[in-house]
């Protein structure tokens, strides 16, 4: 056996062990998880969705406006009047949302 003492490695493990762990060929060493989980259980964790999330806002709360117009100021966006970054910018939104402008 090496003189390396890192269990990880299979070369450090008797040949015993490591022909037992490639029988297994794969297979996980627990059998928990969310697709074990009974159905109703998974419909059920699924179902919050997010709720237990502290951190959003409500809408049209004066922190989240507040949050919005400070990450706005520190994102380094702003752009030149003409700036090609701004045209491209704007071009690459409107992509996205399906605009139907016409390219310059």
């Amino acid at each position: 056996m090496a003189s390396n003492p890192n269990p990880g490695n299979f070369a450090n493990r008797p040949q015993e062990e490591v022909e037992n762990i490639a029988r297994k060929g794969g297979q996980s060493s627990h059998s928990g998880g969310f697709a074990s989980m009974d159905e109703d259980k998974q419909r059920n964790i699924a179902s919050m969705g997010g709720q237990a999330s502290s951190g959003s806002f409500q809408p049209g709360e004066e922190r989240a406006r507040e949050a919005g117009h400070k990450g706005g100021m520190s994102s380094g966006g702003s752009f030149e009047p003409g700036d090609p970054r701004a045209r491209e910018a704007g071009r690459k939104g409107g992509s996205r949302t399906g605009g139907d402008m016409p390219e310059e």
